[in-house]
């Protein structure tokens, strides 16, 4: 199973605000563990406690570790699409292909009011706008060709043309013509993460995202919208294991490792998930990691170290981006 872990620098935890040193300490530790990815939740919807903005957070995280994927949530109501697809571009050339981009279907109430829209967007306003932005980042990622980039200055090329792809897009929201001016990520393309998800936004997130967050439910329920999410990918013309579908759970004081363990163990084996996303306080971390995975492990459950180098290798998903 993947394992992904929430770090929500956002929210009042009831903890010591999170400063760098202690978000840091954190991080390593879940790489020591073998996590896939941690997933940094930020928000400009309200009053945060965090002093940190959630992509500049990984920028520095990157430089302190090696492994561990590294997932930051950025708005599309805050951000313009050519701005938010280079700087995780640029960050996923910082930490050697270790990036993704969390990105949310679901409105906040105030967010659009800090950025020139106090009325906000209807929802389906909001959501065609969603899927041209993600549909804009993810054609940006892919301008350049692995190899497009010559840099031969005794012939005077700084680049192939015929590999570089201008997106010249003109759409309802947004006009965008590219390319970037970033080369082409380690991995192919930053890990597209998408979560907030209401019945018409599924065939979205089956087009577009790399993984997709899903709130836990009963046993049947989430069977149903597993297979339903992976029938909606084989539709939309990719292999269904190119999505991987990650359940939130919630680990806290009151959960045995035992308890825990055959939790998430029959919720796997029932091929409801690919895996879970762990929300947790920091606090919680060093219970998770030595006493659940531990269990994980002996049942065969979970991998020992990481496959590769890129945050793609690590959730066992293709190169991004291939033309």
């Amino acid at each position: 199973m993947h394992l992904a872990i929430s770090l929500n620098i956002a929210a009042a935890t009831g903890e010591t605000v999170l400063d760098f040193s202690r978000i840091s300490k954190f991080v390593r530790h879940a790489e020591a563990a073998g996590v896939d990815m941690i997933v940094i939740s930020d928000t400009a919807d309200g009053p945060s406690i965090s002093p940190f903005e959630a992509t500049t957070l990984l920028a520095a995280l990157a430089t302190v570790t090696d492994r561990i994927g590294l997932v930051a949530s950025a708005s599309a109501l805050a951000h313009q699409p050519y701005n938010l697809a280079r700087r995780f571009a640029s960050l996923d050339i910082i930490s050697h292909g270790r990036i993704g981009w969390h990105a949310t279907m679901a409105q906040g109430s105030r967010e659009a009011a800090n950025f020139s829209r106090p009325e906000g967007f209807s929802g389906t306003d909001f959501r065609r706008r969603a899927e041209e932005y993600i549909g804009i980042v993810r054609g940006l990622w892919q301008g350049w060709d692995a190899d497009a980039l010559l840099f031969d200055k005794s012939g005077g090329r700084f680049h192939d043309p015929v590999k570089m792809h201008l997106l010249d897009h003109k759409g309802e929201f947004f006009s965008v013509r590219g390319p970037l001016n970033v080369a082409r990520s380690p991995q192919g393309t930053p890990v597209l993460v998408l979560s907030g998800l209401s019945e018409p936004d599924l065939d979205i997130a089956a087009r577009n995202a790399d993984v997709i967050l899903l709130e836990s439910g009963s046993a049947e329920s989430a069977k149903i919208r597993f297979d339903d999410l992976r029938r909606r990918a084989t539709a939309a013309g990719r292999h269904p294991d190119a999505v991987k579908v990650l359940t939130n759970i919630s680990f806290g004081s009151d959960d045995t490792r035992a308890a825990t363990a055959d939790r998430l163990e029959s919720q796997f084996r029932t091929r409801s998930c690919d895996g879970f996303n762990i929300q947790l306080r920091c606090s919680m971390l060093d219970e998770f990691t030595d006493r659940v995975l531990p269990v994980l492990r002996q049942r065969g459950l979970v991998r020992e170290g990481y496959r590769g180098t890129t945050l793609r290798s690590h959730l066992e998903l293709g190169r991004g981006g291939d033309r």
